[in-house]
């Protein structure tokens, strides 16, 4: 099974666009519409290869940079602070594959070549190799079969490098921030003969690479950055939904914004939890530290206290410290008191002979949770495919996949492991009830699995997650990603060590089971993050339906902790207030139900009746007028400037801390040339808008703006692009018409086979519609169905099912509201359509939102009694 891309998703498109319009002025890459200017090209050559050549000077970067954040709503900064470029993606919408498409437009339209993706493990390289190799085939459709290299540094073959510098092809090298450090013995900094007595890391300077650094937050420390910048680089693009820093911020899509727009999949939580058992000692060793001074063990034990005893945490960092004591004299602690802690082996000692290594328990249920939330996970997963069977048409299924994080690997790997042995109990058991018949199950032999690191002995072992051991583990998930898609391989359940933290994910792992003797210690975006992208079909492409797209976590803590965990996470990580309300309890997830006899529901069926019906649009405008728009935008298009040279007056000085400078003067200069060969303007024009070379000649000659072609002419290039495509995407709003499609209309049964299943805690129950509930994606919805609901006048009201939607030319919109209303006293009814926002200033709104709208309400214009309206609030209706 082939996973497949969509080539056309617009957050994804607006995030490369931010990187590639940073360079807006550089010439184009030959091939295309080069500006071939005297003394200035695209590229440079040296003895060691060709490289990458900037022609911009900083100020035309960063305006361009302040262009990009003003249009994606970020604080424009006031100077450039360097050619670093950060770019935030949420886990899970596709940062990898938005990188590498961005190097496949920069090649394209600037022509350069060389490129790096800087990584800080093994995990997160061999999830960019597997990358690159399912999507060449998707972006050869997009870019044609330009040639393209891609390969691993290896400083066993440091001969490869001479050929990276030396191709005049696209180069993508893969390379782990430790390959290329300051170490003594990095081979990459040492001479060597088969470069001809060169260091290899000479033939990377002398390309002038642009850089990919995928999650550079593991990458700041004066060591990692040293190194980056010993790469010479031409700029760095920076990439992580974590930044612990941003520099020149291009794009912003946080979690809040991902989760909001469903780009990835919902999330709840099923704890499973047990009382406390105050009838015999309870002892959980949490962590064992050491400093310099004292060696601290945290440990959880029972405290008695006036209402009763209570399960605390507590330090210790002395021998001889009595538990009896500490516990207020709970006599079942009597004769643990502490003999020694150590803190090299990870165990602490008492002297009635009882010793507890780090993350160990005595007096716990510890057993019988794990045992319960192994067959949780079962279950749940077995539910899920029963539900995706009953809701997906043979041919588009989809394979479903549960993971388990494991912190001792002899519980599964060994023959009589516990975790095994319960995995079997519980699928044997379950998959023989007759409510799971139809699934045609494999046997327990086949669906389950391990991905463990090992030793020389071929023996699974437990890891870090970041040795060499664990690169085997890696490769081998890696390998099998695409395999364990598909619906003719029976696994199903992965079994894995929790150092399987970042640089793996699959799109169908739906449950995500922690199996830990304590709490798990892991990072809560870490644990979702294996599992919150959308998943895909057996034919490979995404699903988009909320009621699939679940991420069931089956925790050993209780759903307001995590919560809580996940929150203040984000928070620290992002700066960005993340509402608890968007994690959810499974346990409380459940039906929207219709009312009994909805369909004689009057004011529902009268309603319906008016909005039912599907449209056509076409779209008309004048070419007149848009000769005339298009020439005026180009007309009030800012200033094109000519290419400047700085020069740069400096003093320099050698110190023991190393080479230090200090700026005397600073001059610059227009470039004075002659401009040799001006690209083909309306080719290129009508590549970018489809219009024909006539008009744009018209539209061009009308702007009095032509001569700026010889300022600069890229930069001229790009601002007419733009200003036309506004233009046109305007008109086409303004000019847009619909008409009814005979026959063609939603029909009444789409209600019953789309079920609506949401969380309690983002419903509110209503008694003016046909649902006994309604599941809102806002507070401003929320208050607006409740104060719908006690109005008088309003007769009825349907929030609109996501099926329900228009067709636009900038995408499919569903509007939110159908309301019916009478005002007291009078007989006549108003029907209308409306559509809520926070705000009504569309300044406020992303232009293709504005657009949609404005569709929308052409679209209701011809249904017969039937208006459209933007509100804030219910008293606007």
């Amino acid at each position: 099974m082939k996973i497949q891309f969509e080539a056309n998703q617009d957050y994804q498109l607006d995030a490369i666009k931010s990187v590639v319009e940073v360079f807006n002025g550089q010439p184009l890459a030959k091939g295309q519409y080069e500006v071939d200017l005297t003394g200035m090209v695209g590229g440079f050559l040296s003895e060691l290869g060709t490289g990458n050549q900037l022609l911009l000077e900083d100020w035309q970067i960063l305006k361009n940079v302040q262009a990009i954040q003003e249009e994606n709503k970020i604080s424009p900064i006031d100077e450039l602070k360097g050619m670093h470029f950060s770019i935030d993606m949420e886990t899970g919408t596709g940062k990898t594959y938005v990188y590498l498409r961005t190097i496949h437009e920069l090649h394209q339209k600037y022509g350069f070549t060389k490129f790096i993706i800087v990584v800080p493990s093994v995990a997160i390289r061999e999830g960019v190799l597997k990358n690159l190799e399912i999507t060449q085939d998707h972006f050869q459709t997009i870019f044609g079969k330009q040639p393209l290299d891609y390969w691993v540094y290896d400083s066993s073959r440091v001969s490869l490098l001479r050929q990276f510098a030396s191709s005049k092809e696209l180069q993508i090298m893969v390379i782990n921030i430790d390959a290329f450090n300051k170490k003594d013995n990095n081979i990459i900094h040492k001479e060597n003969d088969k470069l001809s007595g060169r260091k290899p890391i000479e033939f990377i300077q002398a390309t002038n690479p642009i850089l990919i650094i995928d999650e550079p937050q593991n990458m700041e420390s004066k060591q990692a950055k040293d190194a980056i910048q010993s790469l010479n680089p031409l700029c760095t693009l920076r990439y992580s939904a974590t930044h612990r820093k941003l520099y020149n911020q291009l794009y912003r899509l946080g979690p809040v914004q991902a989760y909001d727009m469903k780009l990835v999949k919902k999330i709840e939580v099923d704890s499973v939890l047990d009382d406390p058992d105050f009838n015999q000692p309870f002892i959980a060793v949490e962590s064992i530290k050491a400093t310099k001074t004292k060696i601290t063990a945290k440990v959880k034990m029972d405290i008695q206290e006036k209402n009763g005893p209570k399960r605390k945490s507590i330090s210790i960092s002395k021998n001889g410290t009595d538990l009896y004591e500490i516990s207020n004299e709970r006599t079942m602690y009597k004769g643990f008191v502490v003999d020694y802690i150590d803190a090299g082996s990870g165990y602490i000692a008492f002297t009635n002979g009882v010793s507890l290594n780090e993350g160990q328990t005595i007096g716990g249920q510890t057993d019988e949770l794990m045992k319960v939330q192994i067959y949780e996970t079962v279950k749940e997963h077995l539910e899920k495919e029963l539900r995706i069977r009953q809701k997906r048409p043979e041919g588009r299924r989809l394979k479903v996949l549960s993971l388990f994080f494991i912190d001792k690997v002899s519980n599964y790997t060994e023959d009589d492991g516990k975790i095994r042995l319960w995995f079997i109990d519980a699928y044997e058991e379950l998959s023989f009830k007759p409510r799971y018949k139809d699934l045609n199950l494999p046997t327990v032999e086949k669906v389950h699995n391990g991905y463990f690191a090992t030793d020389t002995k071929g023996k699974a072992k437990d890891t870090r997650g970041n040795t060499k051991a664990d690169d085997e583990a890696y490769q081998l998930i890696m390998k099998d990603k695409e395999r364990l898609l598909s619906l003719e391989e029976p696994l199903r359940f992965i079994f894995s060590h929790s150092a399987l933290r970042e640089g793996w994910d699959n799109p169908n792992v739906f449950q995500i089971c922690t199996l830990n003797e304590t709490k798990s210690e892991l990072k809560k975006r870490q644990e979702i993050g294996r599992g919150l992208r959308l998943p895909v079909d057996e034919t490979g492409n995404r699903i988009f339906d909320d009621h699939i797209n679940r991420l069931t976590i089956i925790a050993n803590e209780n759903y307001e902790d995590f919560a809580t965990s996940l929150q203040t996470e984000i928070e620290e990580e992002t700066g960005e207030v993340f509402n608890k309300e968007r994690i959810n309890n499974k346990r409380e997830r459940k039906k929207v139900n219709l009312i009994p006899k909805w369909r004689d529901h009057t004011e529902f069926v009268e309603l319906w009746e008016r909005i039912k019906y599907k449209t056509r649009y076409s779209v008309h405008y004048d070419s007149n007028d848009l000769i005339v728009r298009a020439a005026t935008a180009i007309r009030q298009m800012p200033k094109v400037e000519k290419t400047k040279i700085y020069t740069r007056k400096a003093s320099f000085g050698i110190t023991k801390d190393g080479i230090s400078n200090k700026m005397l003067a600073i001059n610059e200069a227009s470039i004075d040339y002659k401009i040799t060969n001006i690209p083909d303007i309306l080719s290129y024009i009508q590549k970018e808008t489809e219009l024909t070379r006539k008009t744009i000649a018209v539209i061009l000659k009308k702007s009095n703006r032509l001569a700026d072609i010889w300022q600069n002419p890229q930069q001229f290039l790009d601002q007419v692009t733009k200003a036309i495509r506004i233009t046109m995407q305007k008109m086409m709003v303004e000019g847009i018409k619909y008409e009814k499609i005979s026959g063609d209309e939603y029909e009444m049964r789409l209600f019953e086979e789309n079920e609506i299943e949401g969380y309690i805690s983002r419903m509110v129950s209503v008694e003016g519609s046909i649902y006994d509930a309604l599941e809102y994606d806002s507070e401003v919805e929320k208050k607006f169905a409740e104060e719908l609901d006690q109005r008088e006048d309003i007769k009825f009201f349907l929030k609109l099912p996501r099926w329900f939607t228009v067709d636009t030319p900038l995408g499919k919109y569903n509007p939110d509201w159908a309301i019916v209303r009478q005002r007291v006293g009078e007989e006549a009814k108003l029907y209308l359509v409306a559509e809520t926002k926070s705000t009504l200033d569309e300044t406020k709104l992303r232009e293709s939102e504005n657009d949609k709208i404005e569709c929308g309400k052409a679209h209701f214009n011809v249904l017969e009694e039937v208006t459209f309206k933007k509100v804030t609030a219910a008293e606007q209706v």
